[in-house]
């Protein structure tokens, strides 16, 4: 794996000065945390994935990411480590044989998807996406890949909404998150 020397600054602060706060989104009294300035920023994405791959580091065989945000920690995650990339997708949008898993939303359900061939029994996978609420997605993502025969070792997120418990949604399971937002 490729690391690079780390800045003065450490990854929250960075993840503060970089992050765009928007107030009353997607509705009102929701304080939402835009982390596309940090995607756009190359030194902030690259500290960004070192801090998320550096504690499963000599751990994980994959990347698997999360559609939309995750997929891009997860193809910079891969391409910094040497590893491959999984994209985890939303129903209908894989053409080959899928494997699917449901779960559930605040009002509602919904699918992810990966193609049946895309993971390799006994895999070993780092599963990535950019924020942990209620777990669900995370959960969802975890059991589709164990169904596939792969081993999840770890779940790396950038923002955890810890008053939303998606940490205890994915109990048992190794989950290491940049920063920890209390609400």
């Amino acid at each position: 794996m490729t690391r690079h020397s780390a800045p003065e600054e450490g990854v929250v602060d960075l993840l503060n000065r970089l992050c765009a706060t928007v107030e009353d989104y997607p509705r009102p009294g929701i304080t939402f945390k835009d982390l596309t300035p940090v995607f756009a920023d190359g030194e902030g994405l690259r500290v960004m994935v070192d801090a998320l791959t550096s504690p499963f580091e000599g751990r994980f065989d994959l990347v698997a990411g999360v559609e939309a945000r995750g997929f891009l920690l997860a193809a910079a995650a891969a391409y910094a480590t040497g590893t491959g990339v999984i994209t985890v997708r939303k129903k209908g949008k894989l053409p080959r044989p899928t494997l699917s898993e449901d779960y559930a939303l605040e009002y509602g359900n919904a699918t992810i998807e990966v193609h049946e061939d895309d993971v390799p029994p006994e895999a070993r996978i780092l599963l990535l996406d950019d924020v942990l609420a209620t777990g669900g997605t995370l959960s969802a993502a975890t059991r589709l890949m164990e169904r596939s025969g792969a081993h999840v070792v770890g779940i790396g997120v950038v923002l955890e909404l810890a008053g939303l418990g998606g940490r205890k949604v994915l109990e048992g399971h190794d989950v290491h998150s940049l920063q920890r937002i209390e609400s």
